[in-house]
């Protein structure tokens, strides 16, 4: 699936209240409508200029809604869909958080995570080696990808009120006419 429009988007993220990342319910506290706000929050509040980076915190786990069951692939999911509507650097981020997770788990052992992400971490590939963290290091987008995936670790609380989807509509809105126009 790929979104071709904020209309289409903001369906999808709505579709998210009462999906879960595992679809049994076993997985993280909070269903993926209120992590993903939860997200973006966080990310809104820590760099409130980066628009794309809290736009890739609303969208980066829309795989799960899109292929229930992948935990492997749903960045690469979620990616794809964002993609023609969000342009390259939130499609990327989004991409990277899975890679983030792995970096974070090497370079920082016993840094810790919910039992879910600890779980799928074997999944998509486990602790990075020394080879794959020093390229990861290097990639232009490895300091938002981290902060993506910190704000992605912390937005797992219940009960927590980070607003509402919809004030995310002019956002969504600005980055999409952003990436359409060229700009």
């Amino acid at each position: 699936m790929e979104l071709r429009s904020v209309e289409e988007l903001m369906s999808l993220l709505h579709a998210c209240r009462g999906a879960w990342d595992a679809p049994d319910r076993s997985g993280d506290p909070v269903d993926l409508h209120d992590h993903a706000l939860q997200t973006a929050h966080l990310l809104r509040r820590s760099h409130p200029s980066d628009k794309e980076l809290q736009v890739a915190g609303l969208v980066h786990d829309l795989g799960h809604l899109l292929h229930p069951g992948d935990d492997a692939g749903h960045a690469h999911h979620a990616a794809i869909a964002v993609h023609p509507l969000l342009g390259d650097r939130v499609a990327r981020l989004v991409q990277l958080h899975v890679p983030a997770k792995r970096y974070l788990a090497t370079a920082e052992p016993g840094r810790p995570l919910s039992p879910q992400s600890a779980l799928t971490l074997g999944l998509q590939g486990g602790t990075m080696t020394p080879r794959e963290a020093d390229a990861f290091a290097r990639d232009p987008l490895a300091e938002a990808a981290v902060t993506l995936r910190q704000a992605d670790d912390a937005g797992k609380v219940v009960g927590l009120d980070a607003g509402v989807m919809d004030d995310w509509r002019p956002v969504l809105e600005l980055v999409a006419a952003a990436h359409t126009s060229g700009g």
